[in-house]
């Protein structure tokens, strides 16, 4: 992300990615229904977290070996996937959990890596909504956010070993009521984390793979340490590779330990921390013509000083010459360098066999930097180039704290969120050194603070988040469950702009608060078992998503504070939060041999947040106005097939026409939008998975096929589709000297080696075809091996 790309975004519109969702759902963990059947999917509660195959996956057994890649929400008033923890052991350790869930009708996941590992490509949308339109928890503690630049949570590759997640939950529509969100427009993703074993033992795994990879993980299991049950894990896990393409690396470490203390009555303690440091490198944004003129492999510099030197004199490389933009087709490096700590305390107790009360108290710090070495701001000494230098900082605690009271044929939830966040950024530029006194070296060796010549500005952000729920669940009949409530939420944001530098920002910074208010936010649900194995589900609701944050200048988020303080002070009395109603209506069949799920939705987005160029040039003005709305319709369609045992056939297929309802104004006149479908997410996918298990083998192989995905708002340019194949082999040895079982695995990434565009305008998106639209390439076929033991 450059100063010139920067300034080109101002032309573009941020946070447009819109589309449906579903609900993830309801009371609390102890008193939610379990699945009839091992193989059935999981409850229709969310707080009930663990159910079926997943509360098997979480209690550290493995679920049955002919399990499919998807559990159905069966019993569920709304829409409901679960993925276990056997199933995300079909992909190469380490991988993203989000990763894993693109498997999933009407779920796009887009990763310049195959670990889904490199933040800044991560890509995330359910129903065409964006990452940062959905709501994220790991164990009820909120992940916020989860844009390049969190400012109210954390990524999910650096909140959970992926090693050590337990199960994934997903309401591919608004999320549940008691979702720990504010931003869960088009859905919810719970994350379980893994329980310790009540035996003592521990795991070993190594990884070896393309590009020099090396993984490294360890798990510690205490055991129970005493009559009661007290137990705890320690894990650490370590990531070194290079990139695909160009020099560079991704390396991370994390650390991850969770103790658990069995109560009274069925209740629990539990506590959860996470430590985890990374150190990416980028790789280079792509266009249409640098791929049609230099081909896919295009990367930065990084380690020849000497080309980035010269090219930002004028000089390229042949190879670049070819490009419509030489200058900005390459730069000397980008990095990610962030370090995070999370915790969580959670009490679920059962105060009597009809009253559960459950608490989590959690908090999260982060600080770290991001770099760009690039031509556009040269250094004093007189070097052609600099560094830019960014700095996210997140320091934010809350808690949640539920009763659910069941009485008669009623499961009575009501509770409270509030969270209290501090975010602060900013932005400066270090002198690179001239052409033979040295170079810029590794960016992720720290920040160079007595190099740093200029500061762009300076901000501190603070929220204030406050949310009541209250639901019930009336169980009318033993076929028929209805689900209804409500919740409010207020958030309340402001900055301060303690330092800025008119001359770099052409313009004051936005500086001042707004709140985003709703004291009625409704959803009713229900649920009919109309014969068995048969039964049909519904689903409406009212959402909103709070102002995002980010600094001046910095994503292309739709945030108000991204404009200059006059476009600000304009609109601030007349934004309105982004909400949306979401119409859903399905029908599931689980049996033994054969799990099905249907549902038709439509959902209608309304205050879309905008921006909106005031002035063109070098130094453009940018305001966030409401311009309208998006109106989607949809199909998805899953089902699973258990022909015989050890055998499991998945396929599933979506349909989505997400479209714009008007036309934009901006100062170069009207932009033709109205009718045009929304970027970034293809209107057609099909999943297939066929698994199959035989003794102590088992092997896979899955498939994706995307259909096109327009680039640009008015539908003139667009990427083409393409289908991925992945396939994946384990073999268990079972006990094997001092190990109580031992483990090979072999995974191959993009199997017919397909060249293909991942992340899709990670810069945001262009009205019209431009030499602005970015994206970044998928990974070649990789190979991945690893080596576990049990002990």
């Amino acid at each position: 992300m450059t100063s010139r790309r920067i300034l080109a975004l101002s032309t573009m519109l941020g946070g447009l990615a819109i589309a449906p969702h579903l609900h993830a759902a309801s009371p609390t963990p102890a008193l939610a229904q379990a699945a009839s059947r091992p193989n059935a999917p999981a409850t229709t509660h969310r707080a009930a977290g663990t159910t079926g195959a997943g509360k098997a996956a979480a209690a550290g057994t493995p679920a049955p070996a002919n399990e499919a890649i998807s559990v159905f929400g069966h019993g569920s008033t709304r829409q409901m996937t679960s993925v276990t923890r056997t199933m995300m052991q079909q992909s190469v350790p380490g991988t993203s959990p989000l990763k894993v869930l693109s498997q999933l009708p009407g779920v796009l996941y887009q990763s310049a890596d195959p670990f889904g590992a490199y933040e800044y490509s991560s890509q995330l949308f359910m129903r065409g909504f964006n990452q940062s339109q959905l709501g994220f928890t790991l164990d009820d503690i909120p992940l916020g956010d989860q844009q390049f630049n969190n400012y109210n949570g954390l990524s999910v590759t650096r909140s959970i070993i992926s090693d050590d997640v337990g199960g994934v939950d997903v309401s591919q529509g608004a999320g549940a009521i008691d979702v720990a969100s504010t931003s869960n427009l088009g859905g919810a993703i719970q994350i379980r984390s893994l329980d310790p074993s009540h035996v003592r033992g521990g795991t070993i795994a190594q990884t070896f793979g393309s590009n020099s990879t090396m993984r490294t993980y360890a798990r510690f299991e205490s055991g129970d340490l005493n009559p009661t049950g007290t137990r705890f894990y320690v894990a650490y896990a370590r990531l070194n590779g290079n990139l695909w393409k160009g020099g560079g690396y991704d390396h991370s470490d994390q650390v991850n330990a969770k103790l658990v203390q069995p109560l009274a009555r069925g209740s629990s303690l539990k506590l959860f921390f996470d430590w985890s440091s990374i150190q990416q490198f980028d790789y280079q944004d792509m266009t249409k013509n640098w791929l049609n003129t230099v081909g896919p492999n295009l990367a930065n510099y990084y380690p020849n000083y000497t080309a980035a030197y010269n090219a930002a004199r004028g000089t390229y490389p042949a190879e670049l010459q070819k490009t419509n933009d030489p200058f900005d087709a390459a730069y000397y490096a980008g990095t990610a360098n962030r370090t995070d700590y999370l915790g969580g305390l959670t009490l679920d107790e059962n105060l009597s066999e009809t009253l559960n009360w459950k608490t989590t108290l959690y908090g999260h710090a982060n600080n770290g930097y991001s770099t760009w070495t690039t031509p556009y701001i040269p250094s004093p000494n007189g070097a052609p180039l600099s560094q830019r230098i960014q700095t996210p900082n997140v320091a934010r605690g809350g808690f949640q704290s539920a009763v659910t009271w069941k009485i008669a044929h009623h499961a009575v939830n009501a509770g409270v969120w509030y969270e209290y966040g501090n975010f602060n950024e900013g932005r400066y530029f270090s002198e690179a050194p001239l052409l033979g006194q040295g170079t810029l070296g590794n960016p992720t060796t720290g920040f160079p603070a007595d190099k740093v010549f200029a500061t762009a500005w300076q901000e501190a952000f603070s929220t204030r988040t406050f949310v009541f729920h209250l639901q019930d669940t009336y169980k009318i009949t033993d076929n028929l469950t209805v689900n209804a409530g409500f919740k409010s939420m207020i958030v309340n944001s402001g900055n301060s702009v303690p330092t800025q530098d008119g001359t770099i920002n052409g313009t004051r910074v936005a500086q001042g608060h707004l709140e985003a208010s709703n004291a009625f936010l409704p959803q009713v649900s229900a649920n009919w078992r109309f014969l068995p194995h048969n039964e049909l589900f519904f689903d409406v609701s009212h959402n909103m998503r709070s102002f995002p944050l980010d600094g001046y200048g910095t994503n292309v988020s739709a945030t108000p504070w991204t404009a200059s303080q006059a476009s600000f002070q304009a609109t601030r009395n007349t934004l309105k939060p982004e909400t949306d109603w979401v119409y859903e209506g399905g029908y599931r069949y689980t049996s033994p041999l054969i799990s099905a799920l249907a549902s038709l939705y439509r959902v209608n987005f309304s205050n879309r947040l905008q921006l909106i160029t005031s002035q063109a040039g070098i130094n453009p003005v940018t305001a966030v106005q409401n311009v309208g709305g998006v109106t989607t319709n949809g199909a998805e369609a899953s089902v699973t097939l258990r022909p015989v045992r050890g055998l499991s056939i998945y396929n599933s297929f979506s349909y989505a026409h997400s479209t714009y309802d008007q036309n934009v104004m901006t100062a170069t006149g009207p932009q033709p939008t109205r009718g045009k479908l929304v970027p970034n997410y293809p209107q057609f996918m099909y999943k297939g998975n066929i698994s199959y298990a035989i003794g102590n083998f088992d092997a896979h192989v899955d498939g994706t096929y995307l259909s096109r995905r327009e680039l640009t708002y008015t539908n003139d340019l667009r990427v083409p589709g393409y289908f991925l194949m992945n396939f994946g082999m384990r073999y268990h040895f079972g006990q094997v000297g001092p190990f109580k079982g031992l483990t090979a695995s072999f995974n191959v990434y993009n199997l017919t080696n397909k060249t293909y565009i991942a992340t899709t305008n990670e810069l945001g998106n262009n009205f019209v075809n431009t030499d602005f639209n970015y994206f970044l390439m998928g990974a070649p076929r990789q190979f991945f091996g690893t080596v576990s033991a049990d002990f």
